[in-house]
């Protein structure tokens, strides 16, 4: 029996990345799978059957985080179909690169709008189910960036994922006492289209480089890496855990340098 037997999960922006190793592991662990997309509807068909390939169950569900009727009607169609949702995975997420200064309005209010107030829409969303149950797992997918180590370019994604840290401890202190479980991941370098979208095709090996080399394992994370912590905190193994922030960075010598 795996891990997740029984469980509902709702994982966004699970078309790719790290979405999609988490919705394939949950998977492969007994959950019932909801694999979120935005735009990616052929992608997020393909994961669900590459779940389904493996003996998992799933299915796909398009909604735009951003958007709380969205949300709603995303969540409404998961509890009229399974009754339930055990577990909810915040890991939609996008992020712009910007010389100092420079971002758009439209580009920082996009950040904003999908990767921090997606979060509170979908946990807006999905709690009353949890209490109704008296039981939930929730899990936020933040960044090493919001917690002392930033690329130059990424100022205002930074300040997004240190608002989703926030979150996570506060909707921790709120629903705790409601029997669920709120935590996040802060991912460090992973291999993911999201890292190197916008970067100039010159710069990339000097920068996996560079991150290799600050990782006191030598190397950068792959979407599994996260994906297994974040089966870990919604599995019962977890269960006396709540409002952490947990580093998953391969060990990152220069954020240990902010904490000296």
């Amino acid at each position: 029996m795996g891990k997740l037997e029984g469980q509902v999960a709702i994982i966004t922006g699970a078309s790719r990345g790290i979405g999609q190793a988490i919705a394939k592991t949950f998977g492969e662990e007994g959950s019932e799978v909801i694999v979120n997309y935005l735009k990616q509807k052929k992608q997020a068909e393909k994961v669900v059957k590459q779940i389904q390939k493996k003996g998992g169950k799933g299915s796909s569900i398009q909604a735009d985080v951003a958007n709380q009727t969205s949300v709603g009607q995303m969540v409404k169609q998961v509890i009229d179909r399974f009754g339930k949702c055990d577990i909810l995975v915040n890991n939609a997420g996008i992020m712009y690169r910007a010389k100092p200064l420079s971002f758009t309005d439209t580009e920082t209010e996009a950040m904003l709008e999908t990767n921090v107030k997606g979060v509170i829409n979908c946990t807006k969303a999905i709690a009353p189910e949890m209490i109704k149950k008296g039981s939930g797992k929730i899990i936020n997918i933040s960044s090493i960036a919001g917690v002392g180590i930033a690329t130059l370019g990424t100022t205002t994604y930074a300040a997004t994922k240190a608002a989703v840290d926030t979150l996570t401890k506060r909707f921790a202190l709120e629903l705790g006492s409601y029997g669920i479980n709120v935590n996040a991941i802060a991912p460090g370098v992973v291999k993911t289209d999201l890292i190197l979208k916008g970067m100039e095709p010159s710069k990339v090996d000097d920068f996996i480089k560079y991150c290799e080399d600050a990782s006191m394992l030598h190397r950068i994370g792959e979407p599994q890496d996260i994906a297994n912590v974040a089966c870990f905190l919604a599995s019962d193994k977890s269960n006396f855990m709540t409002g952490q922030i947990i580093t998953v960075d391969g060990g990152r010598k220069d954020f240990l340098s902010h904490s000296l």
